[in-house]
């Protein structure tokens, strides 16, 4: 199968993952992406759940912090090459560094 390159995001910007043309991927890796606030920001969905949290008796939650969850299949088995392209990504496109922290695990 011949690799192609995914079509650009934005102008400038060609993303450094390929897709396979046709069939199932083999997938070799998983990143899982863990995005959540900075504890320096006001997290009302957090909040929310908490209080809501404590009006159903659930007691002793000190704080609750609501966050992303993504996890991207890849192909290959390089995780060493793919951490720097996942980071990128993640700075970049998957977390607004601004406000948000995230955690990148590959297995």
């Amino acid at each position: 199968m011949a690799a192609r390159k995914i079509p650009r995001l934005a102008r400038g910007v060609s993303p450094p993952f390929t897709a396979l043309n046709a069939g199932s991927p083999v997938v070799n890796m998983k990143a899982r992406i863990i995005i959540t606030p900075k504890k320096a920001v006001l997290d009302p969905q957090g909040k929310t759940v908490q209080n809501a949290l404590a009006h159903m008796g659930y007691t002793g939650v000190a704080a609750v912090h609501v966050g992303k969850f993504i996890e991207i299949e890849l192909t290959g088995s390089d995780s060493a090459a793919a951490r720097p392209q996942l980071e990128e990504a993640c700075h970049k496109f998957l977390s607004n560094p601004i406000i948000e922290d995230y955690r990148l695990e590959i297995e």
